[in-house]
């Protein structure tokens, strides 16, 4: 199978053709691979005719048409294919939906009633087709890839479309994702080459036909006919309707008149053109006299703004005229000054003088009397103002006015008495204001660290501590991974909802392996350098999860009858079930015991109040906590009932502090 290249305006005329000869020209298929196709079942089947003539056979039913229809689903529009043609059946004995769930044969119900077909998928699984093209001659590769999977179980397949400048296998670049078709996408997103996703059939046939340099459909439509044709009735027809393109005449028809109607309006453009050529000569002159005009304005117009600078030029000097005016005048006044300053001072002089005889005729003490009498009043007032004070400090300590020494003393004595029962009152207050203080940011901090807990639970479904949280989600934005790229086995793990009686044993035992992650091998260097160079603040706990290590069960193992593994549910779609079965039946294979007797027979136990003996010889109880506290339980995939109990806690928490703040 071959595609053109030779078309003006593909993408090939821009290069150089080194092919030795044309006998594999243009693109050809080298390669198409199934996986989950049809009958073609849980693993991927090949088909290279390496670009040459290639030719399928096989037994009734072996396969034949169903690879033909993969192929021609790769380059047709799903509302044009017709499934199974090749085979000559009836249009709908196979649909898309068909093929993808791999229905194998019909069966009727028990009742003997209807009949339906027998799947050998379910719609938890995904199917893939690829087709690899090269072109010798341009040393080129394309691959077309499509995807199908199912939302529901009723229903058509959805499906994503994917072309790509390089060659894609589906084992190397469909694979390792889980059941998360986006993963997916973005997997292949950051593949080199490759353009997803689309979403429908005519963007991705565009993209390939241009690379194809396929210029129309019909080419397309030809392959769709003869891809799985059995006989042609007249060859005539299909020549005529499937291989030659129809001619329409009346578009040329139509291009003339257009034509025509340009040349009719180009002449009467000329004829217009000349009319006014005509008629704006005698314009010219009165343009040369309107130029002679504007520039004569334009000179009178200089000449007024000149103006301006001609009067401030004589401003100017008047004003400096007046300035050396009231320079002159600026020196009168000086002088002036000078003599009053030295009239001034002669008075003073004289003043002095007469003060001084004054003071030779008893002046002098008159001056300290009246000196001493200001004196004496000052301080009458002031002991005045300090014995009223005195007696209103008295009034509030219930002390007796002081009309003497004595009464002074004896009040001064009782002051000091009830001073040391103040002092001492006051320590103990002091005291007890210290140890409520140190209780009371005791209890808030308490209460802060719920309420973060509370508020990083309502963001999200799993258990696990807010700290671990906070580390894990650094690492993810450091490494530009999600949350379900590497979970921590507590949100992968639940205790049964029928044996909750056991619930606060099992998450005492099972504490520090659920805080641990789970880091998938693809993920393991960047996580362990990151891990490295970081300073976490904390503590983390992660396994190296290989691709091998999702394949190993825990088949191996024989469980105890009351086995603590027995009541552990692990999360059904996650990617590490297996391992996870394996790790809880090799380490956690504790009998969960309901009586001493029985815990004191078994080697590994653990009873319901959180006793836990291991190696037969080793006991061990951790009553730091109450075992029934919910606020520490890290596993399971849903936290609601842990926020009801924090929030439980934190309304304890506010009533002992507001009753703490009251006491201070």
């Amino acid at each position: 199978m071959s595609m053109p290249n030779d078309k003006p305006g593909n993408m090939q005329e821009q290069l150089l053709d080194f092919s030795d000869n044309d006998q594999l020209a243009g693109f050809r298929l080298h390669q198409v691979e199934v996986y989950n196709w049809g009958t073609f079942h849980n693993k991927v089947w090949q088909l290279k005719p390496q670009g040459k003539n290639a030719l399928l056979t096989g037994d009734i039913g072996s396969g034949k048409s169903t690879l033909v229809d993969a192929i021609t689903t790769l380059l047709v529009p799903a509302n044009r294919i017709a499934y199974n043609k090749a085979a000559g059946a009836d249009h709908k004995e196979r649909s898309l939906r068909s093929y993808v769930l791999g229905h194998y044969k019909s069966e009727r119900s028990d009742s003997g009633g209807s009949v339906k077909p027998v799947a050998l998928r379910d719609h938890n699984s995904y199917s893939v087709i690829t087709g690899v093209f090269y072109n010798q001659g341009y040393e080129q590769t394309v691959t077309l890839a499509q995807v199908f999977w199912q939302k529901e179980p009723s229903g058509q397949p959805n499906r994503f479309y994917v072309v790509a400048d390089c060659k894609l296998s589906i084992a190397e670049h469909f694979a390792n994702f889980g059941q998360d078709i986006s993963k997916l996408k973005k997997q292949l997103k950051n593949t080199p080459h490759v353009q997803i996703p689309f979403n429908s059939f005519p963007p991705y046939a565009a993209v390939f036909k241009r690379r194809f340099g396929i210029d129309n459909d019909q080419a397309l439509e030809l392959f769709h006919q003869t891809v799985s044709m059995k006989s042609v009735g007249n060859l005539t027809e299909f020549v005529r309707n499937h291989m030659l393109q129809a001619f329409d005449v009346l578009p040329r028809i139509d291009a003339l008149i257009e034509h025509f109607d340009d040349l009719t309006r180009a002449h009467d453009a000329v004829l217009k053109s000349r009319d006014q050529i005509e008629r704006l000569t005698p314009l010219c002159k009165d343009l040369n006299k309107h130029q002679k005009t504007t520039a004569n304005k334009q000179h009178l117009a200089d000449c007024r703004d000149g103006l301006k600078l001609y009067f401030s030029i004589i401003k100017a000097y008047l004003l400096q005229l007046q300035l050396e005016k009231l320079l002159e005048k600026h020196h009168w006044l000086d002088s002036r000054v000078d003599k009053t300053s030295s009239e001034y001072d002669q008075q003073q002089s004289e003043r002095d003088k007469i003060k001084q005889s004054i003071a030779d005729n008893g002046g002098n003490r008159l001056q300290q009397i009246k000196q001493e009498i200001e004196q004496q009043q000052a301080e009458k007032n002031n002991r005045k103002q300090q014995a009223d004070h005195y007696n209103q400090l008295a009034d509030k300590l219930e002390l007796s006015i002081a009309h003497n020494k004595d009464d002074f003393l004896n009040n001064q004595q009782q002051i000091q008495q009830q001073l040391q029962r103040f002092e001492q009152l006051e320590a103990d207050l002091q005291n007890q204001l210290t140890e409520l203080s140190v209780e009371f940011k005791t209890q808030q901090n308490s209460h802060q660290l719920i309420v973060d807990d509370l508020h990083s639970l309502k963001q999200r479904r799993s258990n696990i501590a807010t700290r671990q949280i906070q580390i894990r989600t650094l690492l993810c934005e450091s490494l530009e991974l999600t949350e379900t790229d590497i979970p921590f086995i507590g949100e992968l793990l639940q205790v049964r909802e029928d044996e909750q009686n056991w619930e606060g044993a099992i998450e005492r035992l099972l504490h520090n392996f659920g805080l641990s992650l789970l880091v998938p091998e693809k993920h393991y260097q960047a996580v362990a350098e990151w891990v490295e160079k970081t300073h976490l603040h904390g503590r983390i706990v992660y396994y190296k999860i290989s691709s091998r290590s999702h394949l190993s069960t825990n088949s191996s193992f024989q469980l105890h009858p009351d086995s603590l593994v027995r009541k552990v549910a692990i999360k059904p779609d996650c990617g590490f079930y297996h391992w996870l079965e394996t790790q809880l039946a090799k380490r956690f294979d504790y009998a969960c015991c309901e009586s001493l007797q029985q815990f004191r027979r078994e080697k590994l136990a653990i009873s319901q109040n959180g006793q836990i003996k291991s190696a037969g010889q080793k006991h061990e109880k951790d009553d730091r906590h109450a075992i029934n506290d919910r606020s520490r339980f890290i596993l399971g995939w849903s936290n609601e009932a842990k926020i009801r109990t924090l929030n439980t806690k934190r309304q304890e928490l506010e009533t002992i502090i507001q009753t703490i703040a009251d006491s201070i």
